[in-house]
């Protein structure tokens, strides 16, 4: 069969024969083994509605193994047979262009050179899925084949409950991933529903379709470091020879060392799988790859003498590093950590002075044992970094739950009202009052032909544009403007493409819009192929979350949810072309609500209307809220525009004077 009788067919109509698991593939952890008997029999039972009843006495055997050694129903026998990669966006089949762009954008999220564990259907993170198993992707693929301008197709968690009829101004996709009912949202509660069938965690770019790989995260780690030199560096000093210390090799990680190079300084990046770390350096996303901690040692002193910008992948564990460094006096400007530790205890975090294959034996086979070894490390960790902070390095927790995860285990990581962290996320130190407040966030694009000529013209059109904005530009946000040109006039000499033509850039509702719709005018022209427009849900609006996007939010609303809701909701009938709302993310299950969005640019008038209505509200819900919360970049964002657009009215909030509260209780 061709590759579209093959989407066009979804489940095969010939049971298929059993697969033999890749002996090369990076695999992801075996989750816990947590059901009862019951349980195991309900997702067995879950498992086969999938399939006619002639085939489940085999199949029923089948998935219980599979559930037995990995903790999941994956269904293997049913992974197409074709190679998955973001093909070009005619070669679909498909009676709606719209949900083409959809099957273009799932099939990238499961590419092999981009996703983390691609036969778990995981992106990124460890445990962030496009899908539960490979029936729901062979059943979704076939929907969007069959769907019109005229139908909606609704997933719930990676299951496709069908689709439905609306209109041609309606989502072609809803999403949502992991909604629990309050009380059954704790890391346990994941494990069980993932292993029963019903729930999945979509992350935030994994279960939307909007990961474009490592770069995705690039720009906003560029921002992040390059900020946090500025913060410890004189007027006129550089980062070159200068130390960037962190942790994580995995998905989104595996941007730390890119954004390192471009930012100038000599970053280490720390990473316990050995495949994970071969992996980036041999996509180029990491210049050297070392496994012996002298021959660290002697590299770095080196690459100091030398001042060098260079990135440096160590195969082992980070606490290694901190410790060894301070004996050695080796000085660490800047240090974080990026490890998934949204998911501590099934392969986010690995202990130190245990092998990684026996740290994967403890987490399946004594996972109490490996908590403990966990925690014991954490504090190990938390009490080397603060030898090295005292010395003066600056760091940074980077939004991945190592300071909430620390705090837990009882690390020395509290500052002294028992209450706050001693150190403060990127957020709340950089990209929140610096980015988000302005509403300046990562607003990505697919060219949908996997041309890359198509992709090149579009970096040269957002760059001119960027440059026209910027000549009227407030002084407020002139470095912003001005890094995002930087950023953009160099991001195709940085390689920064794995899978699809995509792009990410930091911009305002005015850059977006203005550079969308240069998009579009240029597709309608012949100039350029389609185009899908998204962002990451790490962004001024898309995301609730108290310990690292919203984490500058002081009114004490950080823990709330309503503008992820609000953003979703808002945006659908806004002209999207899908929405996803997500619980949990690279903060964890229960500690975040995120939501995102996809849209098909395709050189229409309709699509230029859909585009500035949504665009605008996308982004200005988020700043309206952080205004109400009193960030005084915020307050300066929202009244700018409200000046530019006079249909929009927000409500702005009257400041108090601290004097009048003193002593009232």
């Amino acid at each position: 069969m061709t590759f579209k009788e093959q989407i066009i067919q979804g489940i095969p109509q010939d049971l298929p024969p059993k697969r033999a698991y890749p002996s090369n593939a990076n695999r992801a952890p075996k989750r816990k083994d947590i059901l009862s008997l019951e349980e195991k029999q309900l997702a067995i039972r879950n498992a086969l509605r999938y399939f006619p009843k002639d085939w489940h006495q085999e199949l029923a055997t089948e998935f219980a193994q599979e559930l037995q050694d990995y903790g999941r129903i994956y269904m293997y026998r049913f992974k197409p047979s074709y190679t998955i990669y973001a093909r070009a966006i005619e070669e679909y089949p498909a009676k709606s262009s719209q949900a083409a762009a959809i099957m273009l954008m799932i099939q990238n999220n499961l590419d092999p050179a981009v996703a983390q564990h691609p036969e778990e259907l995981i992106t990124y993170g460890g445990n962030g899925a496009v899908f539960q198993n490979w029936a729901q992707y062979l059943l979704v693929m076939q929907y969007l084949s069959k769907m019109t301008e005229e139908q909606t197709l609704h997933l719930y968690s990676g299951h496709p409950m069908g689709l439905f009829p609306s209109s041609k101004n309606a989502p072609r996709v809803v999403v949502t991933n992991g909604l629990m009912i309050p009380n059954y949202s704790k890391p346990d509660d994941w494990e069980k529903y993932n292993a029963l069938g019903v729930t999945q965690y979509g992350q935030m770019t994994a279960g939307s379709f909007m990961y474009i790989g490592p770069q995705g995260i690039v720009h906003g780690t560029t921002i992040t470091v390059m900020n946090a030199f500025r913060k410890i560096l004189a007027k006129g000093e550089t980062p070159t020879g200068k130390i960037f210390l962190t942790a994580g090799l995995g998905g989104m990680s595996g941007a730390q060392p890119k954004a390192g190079n471009i930012a100038g300084c000599i970053t280490i990046a720390a990473e316990v799988n050995a495949k994970a770390a071969t992996k980036r350096h041999e996509q180029g996303w990491v210049d050297v790859l070392i496994d012996n901690m002298d021959a660290l040692i002697i590299r770095v002193k080196q690459a100091q003498e030398n001042k060098e910008v260079v990135s440096i992948a160590y195969i082992g564990n980070v606490v290694e590093i901190w410790e060894r460094f301070d004996e050695e006096n080796i000085f660490i400007h800047v240090g974080s950590d990026q490890t998934s530790l949204h998911i501590p205890w099934t392969g986010g975090y690995y202990p130190i002075g245990i092998s990684y294959d026996e740290a994967n034996r403890l987490i399946r086979e004594e996972p109490k044992l490996f908590k403990e070894k966990v925690q014991e490390t954490l504090r190990r960790h938390a009490t080397a970094i603060n030898k090295h902070t005292q010395k003066g390095t600056y760091f940074f927790d980077y939004g991945n739950a190592f300071l909430l995860e620390a705090s837990r285990a009882g690390a020395n990581v509290m500052a002294k009202n028992g209450i706050d962290f001693k150190y403060s996320s990127y957020v709340q130190d950089i990209l929140g009052p610096m980015c988000f407040d302005y509403g300046f966030g990562p607003f990505r694009w697919v060219c949908a032909s996997g041309n890359p000529k198509d992709l090149d013209a579009t970096d040269q059109i957002a760059m001119e544009v960027l440059q026209k904005i910027m000549e009227n530009s407030p002084e407020e946000i002139q470095l912003q403007m001005q890094d995002n040109i930087t950023w953009i006039k160099d991001a195709k000499k940085n390689k920064m493409v794995v899978g699809s033509q995509a792009r990410i850039l930091y911009a305002d509702a005015e850059g977006r819009s203005k550079i969308a719709t240069a998009f579009n005018q240029a597709i309608a022209a012949g100039k350029i192929g389609p185009v899908v427009l998204g962002r990451d849900h790490h962004d001024v609006s898309g995301t609730d979350s108290p310990y690292r996007e919203t984490s500058n939010i002081y009114d004490g609303s950080k823990f709330t949810a309503d503008m992820a809701v609000h953003n979703v909701i808002g945006d659908s009938f806004r002209g999207a072309t899908w929405v996803s709302i997500h619980n949990g993310g690279g903060v964890g299950w229960g500690e975040v609500m995120n939501g995102g969005f996809g849209m098909l640019l395709d050189g229409t008038n309709a699509a230029e209307e859909r585009l500035k209505s949504m665009i605008l509200y996308d982004v200005n819900n988020g700043i309206a809220r952080r205004s109400w919360a009193r960030n005084k970049e915020a307050i300066f964002a929202i009244k700018r525009e409200m000046e530019r657009t006079p249909s929009l009215n927000v409500t702005i909030p009257n400041l108090v004077d601290d004097s009048i509260l003193k002593d009232l209780f």
